[in-house]
């Protein structure tokens, strides 16, 4: 019996879900320009909106992890795709701040099961010598979904303003949660036959287990496994370039360096397109070292410390008075950040097999503390100097930072046991 091909179309449906999510947390870096002049919003407290939408974010993780281990991924997913988008179209309500902090709070809320579903999907679904160019793919839509259509959103807003931006992207989410419902299966309940399920348990693909109950010991037990800590580390590091670029980007490229998206056309979308390119070039040279040399060690870690050291050349563009030099370094350390993705596939080879949600929750809680700190860093940096010089240099930094928790850190790459 030829397997079927039923977990390609779950990837298709996490990949969709996972574009969606960028898009709704990151279209207020593209209103931004024109919402802050109608409401009179400076870059401190611009600052404090953007990272807003972490608070909730990070501290839901956790919770929502074992709320995922419970319910199980078809349920905790598809209310999480209703409500992050009805919190989208809620930006486009707002009056002042008071308003865009409630509906940044909302949603970060929402969307937190969105990553640790997404790597419960890979460890149930994917057999191990797939998982990371599984990854890729799902996750190549948050970077290439946000590049294609950053000139577009631009247009909207200089044509509608910047209040139908969010009306539109949360009823295309509202929309989508319908579609999820209707076509998510766990493997079991799904259309894959006999064969496709016995090669995802031959490698290593996870039945639904028990999920252990709450307590903070657990937690305990987790972030003292090396493999867990040092990845949250380079995770935090890793991430704090991606906030830069979902966040304040658009605002450099307007404010720093004279150009918007209308102007600049297809120039100001190259980084994102570059990240995406990242991801699936970490993906596929993961698997295949995998393949050639049997150690998932080196082929999980070898990628990520690469794409770390690869965000730290941001510094670079305080460096040039070209504007086309500042997008090709932004891009290559964009396509870095892309490569570090790969740090969702680690965590799902080595989460114990009864507790990947938990897991995959402590790991994006501790990744996503960046989304805090760092919109409210460069918000104090930019309102203190008047430059995003310090901004740049901070992000480097924390890109060697990552890769060194990486090296000395992480030890093998081995699924760990609450023993």
């Amino acid at each position: 019996m030829q397997p079927t091909r039923a977990r390609f179309g779950i990837l298709a449906l996490i990949s969709a879900a996972t574009m969606l999510n960028y898009l709704d947390r990151s279209v207020l870096g593209v209103a931004k320009p024109a919402l802050t002049a109608e409401l009179h919003i400076g870059p401190e407290v611009m600052g404090l909106i953007f990272s807003a939408f972490s608070w909730t974010y990070a501290l839901a993780q956790v919770p929502g992890g074992f709320v995922l281990d419970k319910f199980g991924t078809r349920i905790t997913y598809g209310l999480s795709l209703f409500l992050w988008s009805a919190a989208t179209a809620l930006h486009g309500l707002a009056s002042g701040v008071a308003g865009l902090l409630g509906a940044r709070l909302a949603l970060g809320l929402a969307e937190s099961p969105c990553f640790p579903a997404n790597s419960r999907v890979l460890a149930s679904w994917f057999p191990q010598g797939e998982r990371a160019r599984a990854n890729s793919v799902y996750a190549v839509g948050q970077y290439i979904g946000l590049g294609l259509l950053i000139p577009v959103l631009g247009w909207i807003v200089a044509t509608w303003g910047w209040r139908s931006l969010f009306w539109l992207v949360g009823g295309i989410g509202v929309v989508f949660s319908g579609v999820w419902f209707l076509y998510y299966r766990e493997p079991q309940d799904s259309r894959a036959n006999a064969a496709e399920l016995a090669m995802i348990e031959a490698g290593g693909g996870l039945s639904t287990l028990q999920a252990p109950p709450f307590s903070w010991a657990l937690l305990g037990r987790l972030i003292r496994k090396r493999q867990v800590l040092g990845a949250s580390i380079g995770q935090f590091c890793g991430n704090s370039t991606l906030v830069f670029f979902l966040t304040w980007f658009p605002s450099y490229l307007a404010d720093e360096r004279g150009m918007d998206f209308l102007k600049s056309g297809w120039a100001a979308a190259l980084p994102y397109l570059a990240a995406s390119v990242g991801v699936l070039v970490g993906g596929q040279i993961s698997d295949w070292l995998i393949r050639r040399t049997g150690s998932a060690t080196l082929g999980r870690k070898l990628p990520i410390i690469a794409g770390l050291l690869l965000t730290s050349t941001m510094v670079g563009a305080n460096f040039t008075d070209s504007n086309d030099m500042v997008i090709a370094i932004m891009s290559l350390a964009f396509f870095g950040q892309g490569m570090v993705n790969l740090g969702w596939t680690l965590i799902t080879d080595v989460a114990p097999r009864e507790a990947v949600g938990v897991t995959g929750g402590l790991f994006s809680l501790c990744a996503n503390v960046a989304g805090i700190v760092t919109p409210l860093v460069i918000g104090f940096i930019v309102g203190a100097t008047g430059s995003f010089y310090g901004a740049l240099a901070y992000i480097a930094a924390l890109g060697l930072v990552g890769a060194a928790a990486y090296i000395f850190v992480v030890g093998p790459v081995v699924r760990v046991t609450l023993d």
